[in-house]
């Protein structure tokens, strides 16, 4: 203790000089167990999911997208398995056309239904297109703590102006999936006025800047994942809308996203390889 201290003490009274003396040894005993709840739970493990493992890849569903379409999944599907994954195409009800909130209800049970077949902890997601906004609705309705990953392709996360032509001038045959993919719609706004990419899967967004039906393709932009363009892998990958499925360069993009550990950043300099695998 110091002189100038020790002359503070000193015109305490009795009471207040035996808690300024105690008062150092309480701070230390606090600061030491705050430290070991820290190492014991983790800084924010009361408000954090529980993280799934990425080294454990479990059974991959594939989500069609507007028309609902079982066959324009299949070639990747079946690209995953031939890569040894268990992947299932999803079929959802009014073939893709009616409220995507009940694809997502859909989606739901197919993954209760996965992990119980298989006993896995996860699963992956892919959802093409329209898809790809069913996987994040399902994601937001407490899917999330069951996800791995989920990897949205082509997917109109910002709406289309495809969708908003339809909706003006072809009012009859733009059914309720299809008014939920305008610019300006309620279900888009409420799913991205929050966390765009909720916690507990890793995201990661594949779309290309060709695409003609979700327009602008930058639609396909989601905060907080990992955005691909094809281009930006392969410059001169001339690949449509409906050819991200079947696409060779894109299947290659997609397994090394599924792969075990966490999404991979590509460019360039894997352009080659991803072609030839």
């Amino acid at each position: 203790m110091s002189r100038d201290s020790g002359l503070v003490l000193t015109g305490l009274s009795p009471a207040r000089r035996r808690l300024a003396l105690l008062l150092p040894a309480l701070v230390a005993v606090v600061a030491v167990a705050t430290l070991a709840v820290l190492r014991l739970t983790g800084p924010d493990d009361a408000a954090r999911p529980a993280a799934v493992a990425e080294l454990t890849p479990g059974p991959v569903l594939l989500v069609p997208g507007y028309g609902g379409s079982v066959s324009s999944l299949q070639p990747l599907a079946d690209r995953l398995t031939a890569s040894g994954r268990d992947a299932t195409v999803v079929p959802v009800p009014d073939d893709g056309t009616g409220d995507l909130a009940a694809s997502a209800a859909v989606l739901g049970t197919a993954v209760d239904e996965a992990l119980a077949r298989t006993g896995a902890e996860s699963v992956d997601v892919v959802g093409y297109s329209a898809g790809g906004v069913v996987a994040r609705l399902w994601a937001a309705d407490g899917g999330a703590d069951q996800a791995r990953r989920v990897l949205t392709l082509g997917s109109p996360h910002h709406g289309t102006t495809v969708a908003d032509l339809a909706a003006r001038f072809l009012a009859a045959e733009c059914p309720d999936a299809c008014q939920q993919m305008t610019t300006r719609s309620p279900l888009l706004a409420e799913l991205n006025a929050g966390d765009e990419t909720p916690a507990g899967p890793t995201w990661v967004s594949v779309w290309t800047t060709l695409d003609g039906t979700v327009t602008p393709p930058e639609s396909a932009e989601l905060d907080g994942a990992l955005n691909l363009p094809v281009q930006s892998v392969c410059a001169d990958a001339e690949v449509s809308h409906g050819q991200l499925p079947s696409d060779g360069l894109v299947q290659a993009i997609v397994l090394a996203q599924l792969a075990a550990g966490p999404p991979v950043e590509l460019d360039q300099a894997d352009c080659a390889r991803l072609r030839q695998g």
